[in-house]
């Protein structure tokens, strides 16, 4: 996917990048396949705000992606490759045979009239859908599930991809985008190839207020708030955090002091850690 430079006619546009989107088929999206988004603004059912930094943006449709691939063995026909505002990577519209129309993520290389299966006997084709027992090592996969039959719940941003390095009795190692080395059982499926829009990640915005129409509002330095905002602000003139260590905006210690109180469930099947 090309990126266009925009010329600096003026200052929010110097420096600004922006998709140019050939391949893409259709605009508007299939209606039965959208909902409504309702928008929180960070708060919770109280009204206070729980998640920062978040308000406003320009009016989405939630797309609903197929992320469990569980009609097996009913092949399908890409008949559209469109925009998602809502998540990076692109989304393809299926056709299957039965007559029923899902969305799912498109991979790299997967084009209109395209034909794709999901099920146990599926070949490595890039769009299919297979366990991860039945995938060859080295392939790059994508939207992997972590329970059997839950769905794809990692490796689904735009240009990502996993490998199997391994396989052992009821479990295969899978290396993660991160770096990260992980234990998945074989009976998960995944879908092959690497999620399109790879150059995602190089897109500049150039202003802020390109960052706003997605609703993400401005995220303000603690020692430029006021002391009673922050523990970080107040003083006279430009002044350091005055304070042994950085501490968040409710008093807690920050930069190195352990949060989290005791192992997750899945920290057993990791057997190496992204960092």
């Amino acid at each position: 996917m090309p990126i266009k430079e925009k010329r600096p006619i003026t200052p929010g546009q110097r420096h600004k990048s922006i998709f140019v989107y050939p391949e893409l088929t259709k605009k508007s999206p299939e209606k039965k396949l959208t909902l409504p988004l309702r928008k929180t603004g960070g708060r919770n059912q109280s009204g206070k705000i729980t998640s920062r930094h978040r308000g406003g943006g320009h009016k989405q449709l939630i797309r609903q992606i197929d992320f469990k691939r569980n009609k097996f063995d009913i092949p399908a026909k890409i008949t559209a490759i469109e925009y998602d505002p809502l998540r990076t990577a692109s989304i393809a519209l299926l056709h299957y045979a039965d007559g029923e129309k899902r969305y799912i993520l498109a991979p790299q290389d997967l084009k209109v009239g395209d034909t794709i299966i999901s099920g146990e006997k599926a070949s490595t084709k890039p769009g299919n859908c297979l366990p991860l027992g039945k995938i060859p090592v080295g392939i790059p996969i994508h939207n992997i599930e972590l329970t059997p039959g839950k769905g794809g719940q990692i490796v689904r941003s735009a240009g990502s991809s996993a490998k199997i390095q391994s396989k052992e009795k009821n479990y295969v190692i899978v290396k993660l985008p991160s770096g990260e080395r992980r234990l998945i059982n074989r009976k998960c499926f995944a879908t092959i190839g690497q999620v399109g829009n790879i150059d995602q990640k190089n897109i500049k915005f150039g202003k802020a207020g390109s960052r706003r129409h997605l609703g993400i509002r401005p995220t303000v330095r603690g020692v430029a708030q006021h002391p009673d905002s922050h523990p970080h602000g107040g003083g006279e003139g430009r002044s350091g955090i005055g304070m042994s260590s950085p501490k968040s905006p409710w008093g807690k210690k920050t930069l190195g002091k352990r949060t989290r109180k005791h192992k997750k469930y899945s920290d057993r099947f990791i057997i190496q850690r992204r960092k």
